[in-house]
């Protein structure tokens, strides 16, 4: 420590225990700290450090989500290429390549399925992060006299961001996990790759306030503690795209399964909050599935989105930027969205079932 006339003093009694063994992230280290009889200094007004820390909290936890999707991305990448030249088998329809011992394992159907549910939860999530993102610059850099203006965007911010963390982590291990799936055995094999984005990936799950938290968050505090009003702002804001766009020949397709899906999501909403009046249990009973509904619904507003920028841009796109944008969008509004209906129906069965069983029955 520092003595007053600033000579050194004394030396201040903190050390480190340990350092842990991790599953992942092991270029970072993290250790037991020991504070045992150690000085500290207050740093601001006693009792306020909680509210200092949430000022960086929703940007931290939207960038943990961009974490995600970030070593999602990796493995989207490294599996395609993967998949383009790994040959073995022929395509169910007959030999592609002909010339070849085989084909490459990019015709099997459910290397498809795994690659594009990798695509479709990379690039809508990436559109995801973004638009929670320009929420956040307007509640920070609104013009002061439009209040009402930033006020509305806070309300977005807190809404989306337990979203944006949760959801995108959660999709991003299953997407790591499906590219290494890509790979065969050669996915569990260090030299590849793989393995370390699944490792890697696995803590932003827990690490600014585990998924389950913020699930109870998003049910809790933003959709059941405001009776509803901060989803309304959400809900406002896809039901204006759908207005907007009703006359769009390309979108067509797309928003009445994205109307359909806002429906199920917002009579879901209303009934939790409901239950929640009644049964203590409710909140935490729907939180997870319901973040992962929610999640879903808004990742087809991205891709609703996506379509209407990328659609007058097809025709004659021999790049295939955005023909391959637009046949995504079709894969997730077909095999990825219906996962809302399920995700509806088992938080509309309540907390009965769960909350039945005994300590002993476990």
């Amino acid at each position: 420590m520092v003595n007053d006339d600033g000579s050194v003093g004394e030396r201040n009694s903190f050390s480190c225990g340990s350092l842990e063994k991790k599953m992942g992230i092991k270029g970072s280290a993290t250790c037991v700290m020991n504070f045992d009889g150690a000085k500290g200094w207050l740093v601001g007004e006693e009792n306020k450090g909680l509210a200092a820390m949430f000022t960086m909290m929703n940007y931290e936890r939207l960038g943990v989500g961009i974490q995600g999707i970030g070593a999602a991305e990796a493995s989207l990448q490294s599996a395609r290429e993967y998949a383009l030249d790994r040959i073995q088998s022929r395509a169910p329809t007959g030999a592609q390549q002909p010339e070849k011992a085989a084909d490459p394992i990019l015709v099997h159907p459910d290397v498809r399925r795994m690659l594009l549910t990798m695509k479709g939860y990379v690039e809508g999530g990436r559109a995801f992060s973004t638009y929670v993102a320009q929420w956040l610059d307007i509640s920070k850099y609104a013009d002061p006299a439009e209040e009402e203006r930033r006020k509305h965007a806070e309300g977005m911010v807190a809404l989306l961001t337990p979203v944006a963390k949760a959801f995108l982590t959660d999709r991003g291990l299953d997407a790591c996990i499906m590219g290494q799936q890509v790979f065969g055995g050669h996915g569990f094999i260090r030299e590849w790759g793989q393995e370390q984005l699944v490792r890697d990936c696995r803590i932003t799950q827990i690490y600014e306030g585990t998924n389950g938290i913020q699930a109870l968050d998003l049910m809790g505090r933003k959709v059941v503690g405001s009776q509803g009003k901060l989803y309304e702002l959400f809900a406002q804001d896809v039901a204006a795209f759908i207005e907007e766009n009703s006359a769009d020949q390309n979108l067509r397709p797309f928003l009445e399964p994205l109307a359909a899906a806002f429906e199920r999501l917002s009579d879901v909403t209303e009934h939790v909050i409901q239950q929640a009046g009644d049964n203590p249990d409710a909140v935490g009973a729907a939180s997870v599935d319901y973040l992962d509904l929610f999640g879903l619904t808004a990742l087809g507003y991205m891709w609703a989105k996506i379509v209407k920028a990328a659609a007058p841009k097809a025709e004659g796109d021999s790049s295939g930027f955005y023909t391959g944008k637009l046949k995504t969008a079709r894969f997730y509004f077909d095999r990825l969205l219906p996962k809302t209906v399920s995700l509806a129906e088992g938080i509309r069965s309540g907390s009965d079932s769960m909350m039945a069983l005994t300590a002993e029955e476990f």
